[in-house]
């Protein structure tokens, strides 16, 4: 059955009137945990460049791909079925690959966990994904900014706190497959799951795709492609330090017949930052849904799940 379509909310990131912004952001975080951003300052050129990388290396032989196979840090490449993001589903994994790229710190290259490509075949490949990533937190820091204020905070809210002091960041460049074997009919691009962050910002190719559902009862929505906008959605951390008011909503990515390429880049708090719930978000008839965690052991326990 054909899955209807959602009209997310739309935040202009260059709006000069931060409080409609904020409540735009929260009506969004709210009701469906996407929306769109625009003049999020991440130029055209280099999604461009980004795209072009990623669907060189994609079209790598899969033993070139696999001798940058995927880390104890989770940095590299992932092969098709290597990730099953639905315990649930009755498929070895799912049909997309991807690359791991995480924050690039020049001070500690000797200790650097990414894995690079080949620089002979792929010479702009680091200083590419360097910028993007640059771009990417600083709007992702804008947007985070707008959420503190959605949420009656101080803007700099989560800065004060240390959230964003060494974040956890990570490009995850994506492929899924156009053709799909008859022995993977119903299988997905990427089954249903929800994001493990504060916040994920996605750029897509223009294939369709992407779906999420709101409810367990209610049918799947497709999320189109919104030219020159990027994707937001909220994860599970922001969902608990909101006691559930913001909603970590599951989606999908589902198989249209066509290659697609999309490019994730996931902002996550300080690994050693307990998250707990915010005071302005529970009280004695609301009380915290979840016991306070620490960042990095929550996402440790989300990804050895996911990697079995």
């Amino acid at each position: 059955m054909a899955a209807g379509s959602l009209d997310l909310p739309v935040v202009d990131l260059a709006s000069p009137d931060l409080q409609s912004a904020a409540e735009a952001v929260r009506k969004a975080c709210v009701d469906s945990g996407f929306f769109y951003v625009t003049n999020h300052g991440i130029q055209d050129e280099l999604l461009a460049a980004v795209f072009g990388e990623s669907k060189k290396f994609f079209e790598l032989p899969l033993e070139e791909k696999m001798l940058l196979h995927r880390n104890s840090a989770h940095r590299g490449y992932t092969a098709p079925y290597d990730e099953k993001l639905d315990a649930s589903s009755e498929f070895q994994g799912d049909l997309k690959e991807s690359f791991y790229i995480g924050t690039v710190r020049d001070v500690d290259m000797q200790n650097d966990p990414n894995q690079w490509p080949p620089e002979e075949c792929f010479p702009s490949w680091k200083d590419t994904m360097k910028l993007f990533h640059a771009a990417a937190l600083a709007a992702s820091k804008r947007i985070i900014s707008l959420i503190a204020r959605s949420l009656e905070l101080d803007a700099e809210f989560f800065s004060n706190i240390g959230a964003l002091d060494c974040p956890s960041a990570a490009l995850r460049l994506l492929h899924y497959p156009g053709e799909v074997n008859e022995s993977d009919n119903g299988n997905y691009g990427a089954s249903d799951h929800s994001d493990y962050g504060m916040i994920t910002l996605l750029a897509t190719d223009g294939t369709p795709g992407l779906q999420i559902r709101r409810e367990k009862d209610e049918d799947w929505k497709d999320v189109h492609h919104s030219e020159g906008a990027l994707i937001v959605n909220i994860g599970d951390l922001l969902e608990r330090w909101t006691n559930c008011i913001f909603r970590s909503t599951r989606h999908r990515v589902v198989s249209v017949g066509k290659e697609r390429y999309s490019a994730a880049y996931f902002l996550d708090p300080n690994p050693d930052l307990v998250v707990q719930c915010l005071e302005s978000c529970c009280c004695e008839a609301y009380p915290p849904s979840f016991p306070p965690i620490k960042a990095g052991d929550y996402l440790k326990e989300r990804l050895s799940a996911t990697y079995k």
